[in-house]
């Protein structure tokens, strides 16, 4: 099989992490590339009219892991740096993320390489529908369900939607999760990633006996996973003492108005501009004093270098893959001094509450928000509980613990389905 198409770091790294866990399972040499190399991988290419009347082609990807368990489940990311290799670490990583939660899908993952913000509004929406066009073949309600991701929203989603259900000659809401309310979508998904996040972080301090009410953290990344997730945490009275995105970071001993930066986000868009004073290095706040160190950005930003020296009890990982398998080494020799959520567990209530809508669009039966919340918690606390004791019981790490939950589900299902033809 040639799978040189699969490369980069960050696929190298989704790789390396799986390796160590099938080593742990001693799962066979002759099993393990069926269980990590994707299913189906698809390149397309968008060509749009911009505003100034040139044509321009951007290129698209989408990865679907494995149909094993159900359909496919994953978010789209445009972004410059989106390429292959880093569609199929997520969608690899999407993987482990369900099974551990128990949810019947596969992982996947798609993505334009472009700058959105680059775009008009018109162009942007041209984009947009000319992806899911180029997708029609391949996706569908029981075959790959899209998600919003980096870069887009709930209207990318509900042209997304729209743009599928012109092809069917009907409303097929079902196709995508993370619209707005008004389109099908479910009450609380945009919230719920971060509110996912501040439920685990309040989890793992009561398990260190940490109050909350004295506990201080810093987000690294103030979209919409950290700035919901810092809020969250400064309603169960955690003080945030640093925020940062790609533009600017701030850092405050005495705690910072989460009310105040997102009110200046929303105007803006961006953290820059918000104040003269507090303003750090994006290395240097990473490695600042606090209780809660919150990596909701992009992938590998805990590193070899920088993980020596935090200075954090719990480190919460919001964003997919922030922290290298060399740091993962050094952060299990520091034993017990950080409790990590791993990112399979900490970031798993967006798609946890995507599943949430994707059945209720199925059944065309809605929930209070209420509801969606609480089932979203109990998920939650159930694999918190399941990955602590199986650390516990195997004397390994948290990430260890729950990839090697969810590898085992997918393996499981592969055995008893076994190879078709």
């Amino acid at each position: 099989m040639n799978k040189s198409i699969y490369s980069g770091p960050v696929f190298g790294m989704a790789k390396e992490q799986f390796e160590r866990v099938a080593d742990h399972l001693d799962i066979l040499e002759m099993d393990r590339d069926r269980l990590l190399y994707p299913k189906r991988a698809i390149a397309v290419s968008c060509p749009i009219h911009r505003d100034d009347g040139r044509t321009e082609v951007f290129q698209g990807y989408r990865v679907q892991h494995h149909l094993t368990l159900g359909p496919t489940k994953g978010g789209t990311r445009f972004a410059q740096s989106v390429d292959i290799g880093e569609v199929a670490a997520l969608a690899i990583w999407m993987s482990w993320k369900c099974a551990l939660a128990g949810l019947p899908y596969g992982g996947a993952k798609g993505g334009i390489t472009v700058d959105p913000y680059s775009l008009s509004p018109r162009e942007l929406e041209a984009l947009s529908r000319r992806y899911m066009q180029e997708m029609i073949p391949f996706v569908g309600p029981h075959t790959d369900v899209m998600a919003p991701d980096m870069g887009t929203n709930e209207q990318v989603m509900a042209w997304f939607m729209d743009t599928y259900s012109m092809y069917q000659g009907q409303t097929i809401n079902e196709i995508v999760t993370g619209k707005p309310a008004s389109a099908g979508g479910t009450l609380g998904r945009r919230e719920a990633t971060g509110r996912g996040v501040a439920y685990l972080v309040s989890r793992a301090l009561d398990h260190l006996g940490i109050s909350a009410g004295g506990a201080s953290a810093i987000v690294q990344g103030f979209g919409n996973v950290g700035s919901v997730t810092a809020y969250s945490l400064a309603e169960r009275g955690v003080k945030i003492l640093g925020v940062s995105d790609h533009t600017a970071a701030y850092y405050d001993s005495k705690g910072l108005d989460i009310a105040e930066l997102q009110r200046h986000v929303v105007k803006r868009g961006q953290l820059a501009g918000f104040s003269t004073e507090g303003l750090i290095e994006q290395s240097e706040l990473l490695v600042r004093k606090c209780d809660v160190l919150l990596p909701a950005a992009i992938e590998q930003v805990i590193t070899g270098e920088n993980a020596s020296e935090l200075k954090c009890r719990v480190l919460a990982e919001g964003a997919n893959g922030p922290t290298t398998p060399e740091a993962d080494l050094i952060l299990h020799q520091r034993g017990d001094e950080i409790f990590v959520l791993p990112d399979i567990l900490c970031n798993a209530g967006g798609v946890i509450v995507s599943y949430f809508e994707w059945v209720q669009d199925l059944q065309r039966l809605f929930w209070e928000e209420a509801e969606v919340f609480d089932r979203l918690y109990r998920i939650l606390e159930r694999s918190f509980q399941q990955t602590i004791a199986r650390a516990r019981r195997d004397r390994i790490s948290h990430r260890m613990a729950a990839m090697a939950i969810g590898v085992s589900v997918v393996q499981s299902a592969k055995r008893t389905r076994g190879l078709f033809p």
